[in-house]
């Protein structure tokens, strides 16, 4: 049976109520701790992770980070078996589980950590500059191995904006991304808190292109730097604070305390929707590209379920009930609108575009 709508709004932890307020200021809690204990100058002394890393771990990756990973790699794979217990009933939800649980284990978490071991250096290869940024900073990627500097070069600047163009962000966001992952494994009981106004697409607008802005303008400073810092010890000070001011701002708080403390109150993708440098851009590729969900015309009931479930807080009724293809750079491809039509009028579609007079009205026109 297909979980439905009538239990989602009755559970405490996933509307809103008091229970779902105390667990983000949990996650709140615990992700200020993870990023800045043990940062005196910035207030926080006391370092629980790395305290419990040094009792439980393997001196060489008794590391804060690897009781991350591990915590969590463990939870994708535990959400991951109740998504699919809700929604194991079709076959594309199967496979994208399976295969973005299975890139957190081997690729995000076990592969750096025998790289640590054996080494004394990890490089997570599920992720990519902008998401991140370092992996493009000449003094983190010029050190690694031809072969590992190859993989970021070629998957950052070719490989993903011509995937992108041909299948969507999807293939990245929803299939290989651990942030992305997170969300739809342990997030599921949040996905629906997304807000779906015109207001929040407005804001969603602004606030992701405004960090892929900076995210760009970073990443041009470290290497001007590189390339002239030697003869210009000002300009490379400011290089680095501007390093340090991105890590700790977007990679730190935006992405990790509210990305994921505002699980039970905003949904599962408030990073993917407001913050992800990456997201903007397969987003642009995307737009241009033949990914889309194709509407069968005619044929919406305007149940409402499509809308309830996009995490990404599009409000894909309105597409529906206007006729109109959903193309918009936020969609990631989840395929739970699809999943939850009681009638089979959505569809993702990898086809070239065919633009028909009328398609580029706003869909915030239509009568809602």
């Amino acid at each position: 049976m297909q979980a439905g709508l009538l239990d989602t709004y009755h559970r405490p932890v996933s509307s809103r109520q008091g229970v779902a307020w105390a667990l983000s200021f949990v996650l709140f809690a615990a992700y200020v701790l993870l990023y800045f204990g043990g940062n005196p100058h910035r207030g926080f002394a006391w370092d629980p992770f790395q305290d419990l890393a040094m009792a439980v771990l393997p001196a060489k990756v008794a590391s804060k980070w690897t009781v991350y990973g591990l915590a969590y790699t463990v939870a994708m794979v535990v959400g991951g078996a109740y998504f699919l217990r809700r929604h194991g009933n079709s076959r594309y939800q199967q496979v994208r589980t399976t295969v973005v649980v299975a890139v957190q284990v081997v690729l995000a978490f076990a592969l750096p950590l025998l790289m640590q071991v054996f080494q004394g250096r990890e490089y997570y290869f599920s992720y990519f500059w902008p998401l991140k940024i370092e992996y493009l900073y000449p003094s983190v990627i010029l050190k690694q191995p031809f072969l590992i500097l190859a993989w970021s070069f070629v998957g950052s600047l070719v490989a993903f904006p011509v995937l992108g163009y041909f299948l969507g962000k999807r293939f990245y966001c929803s299939w290989v991304c651990g942030c992305g992952g997170l969300a739809n494994t342990a997030g599921e009981p949040f996905r629906h808190l997304s807000g779906k106004s015109a207001r929040a697409w407005k804001v969603e607008r602004l606030s992701i292109y405004s960090v892929l802005f900076v995210a760009l303008l970073a990443t041009a400073v470290v290497w001007v730097n590189w390339a002239i810092g030697r003869q210009h010890p000002e300009f490379s000070r400011f290089a680095f604070q501007v390093q340090e001011w991105y890590g700790f701002a977007i990679g730190g708080v935006w992405a990790g305390v509210f990305g994921v403390g505002l699980y039970p109150l905003m949904g599962t993708r408030v990073w993917c929707r407001f913050g992800c440098p990456m997201a903007a851009l397969l987003g642009l590729v995307q737009k241009f590209g033949r990914f889309r969900i194709t509407v069968k015309k005619d044929m919406c009931i305007s149940c409402g379920n499509c809308s309830t479930y996009c995490e990404m807080g599009i409000d894909v009724r309105a597409y529906a009930m206007a006729n109109l293809d959903v193309k918009r750079a936020a969609c990631v491809g989840c395929g739970m609108c699809a999943h939850v039509c009681p009638r089979g009028v959505l569809k993702l579609e990898n086809r070239p575009v065919r633009w028909k007079a009328g398609q580029a009205i706003r869909v915030y026109e239509v009568d809602l």
